[in-house]
């Protein structure tokens, strides 16, 4: 399972005056916050009613990303953020209501391998058809229905405009989150594959994009089981890569610009680079020990190169002096050793761009 927090939407979906749906979805936030902190998970109520979307106003079709209205734009942001959503919807007419048809309407990639909940209320059916309306259109947009879901019958719930203590419905709300927030961590290498900034990795089904601070823990790991070969090699434990605390990591993957490769959501390598004078500085190349040899470093050493501009003169590395395999890599790849072996025993490397 992932170890980023997660961004949970309550959807409250009527727009209609007096409606019930603001007070049951204060029961919902009130009930599931608590558990929502145990889980690392931000729940965010959202009315649709203040969003002021009119009926879809878009000349481009939501498939194409193009939005020239800033409420689209608006909108197009708070669902992007999200990682999954609770919809807490009325029954109108056997259907849901048109506001949240609407708001369904307006986006396409931003909904994609999300998972969403369902809180209902109504009459004779507890407001079940108009769930069971949402789930034809949110599987069109390629989100993922819940099966746990929470059925409110106005009639033995609600007394004088508030809902009853009801410990059932409580728990139906907790176990509610509990498989969103699963289905949420399990579907999110999905959600990033996705994402126009990802871009295809040399693995079949791998995938790149930039690392961010969020990905602090995975890089830690990363960093433990690969630089311990350097450790081996060069006979020291000396080696910053070992040592380095969660937010050490979390600082330097805030400044530098760092490239990972993913496979079903395990980071597979990384390379980090940034510029100093007309030097571009390449560092913390690493590929797991299980897939070495398959030319992932190398794909990564390149990216990395192509990243730099036309006015950066040389690329610049360091490696352990006795790390012989690193070496034979950067050598081939046109790299000449720059200085003897330092005081910390590292060797570094450069290759020019003339």
């Amino acid at each position: 399972m992932s170890t980023k927090s997660l961004r949970v939407l309550a959807l409250t979906c009527s727009t209609r005056p007096g409606a019930l749906g603001p007070i049951v979805a204060r029961w919902l936030t009130d009930t599931v916050t608590p558990r929502a902190a145990e889980l690392d998970v931000e729940v965010v109520p959202v009315a649709l009613g203040e969003l002021n979307l009119p009926f879809l106003d878009e000349e481009d079709h939501p498939s194409s990303g193009v939005y020239r209205h800033e409420h689209t734009r608006r909108w197009s942001a708070i669902v992007d953020a999200a990682d999954g959503f609770i919809a807490v919807t009325p029954e109108y007419n056997y259907g849901m209501p048109a506001t949240l048809k609407n708001a369904l309407d307006y986006l396409g990639r931003e909904w994609a391998w999300k998972p969403i909940g369902f809180v209902s209320y109504g009459n004779t059916s507890a407001g079940t058809r108009s769930v069971q309306h949402t789930k034809q259109v949110v599987t069109t947009l390629r989100m993922v229905p819940l099966g746990a879901t929470v059925a409110i019958r106005i009639g033995d719930s609600v007394r004088e405009g508030r809902l009853r203590p009801d410990p059932g419905r409580d728990a139906a709300g907790l176990a509610l989150l509990d498989e969103l927030v699963r289905a949420a961590h399990a579907l999110r290498p999905m959600r990033e594959r996705a994402r126009p900034e990802t871009s295809s990795g040399p693995l079949p089904g791998s995938y790149a994009r930039r690392l961010t601070p969020d990905d602090a823990a995975q890089v830690t790991v990363v960093q433990r089981c690969c630089w311990m070969d350097e450790a081996l090699a060069n006979d020291t434990m000396a080696i910053p890569a070992l040592h380095e605390s969660l937010e050490q990591v979390r600082e330097w993957l805030g400044t530098w610009h760092t490239i990972g490769v993913w496979l079903d959501g395990r980071l597979l390598g990384m390379v980090r680079t940034r510029p100093d004078g007309t030097d571009w500085h390449l560092g913390r190349l690493a590929v797991v020990p299980d897939l070495r040899g398959r030319g992932l470093g190398r794909w990564l050493l390149r990216t990395a190169e192509a990243a730099a501009g036309a006015d950066f003169r040389r690329i610049l590395l360091c490696t352990g002096a006795k790390s012989l395999r690193n070496i034979d890599l950067y050598q081939s790849e046109g790299y000449q050793p720059v200085s003897l072996a330092s005081p910390d025993g590292t060797v570094c490397l450069a290759k020019r761009r003339d």
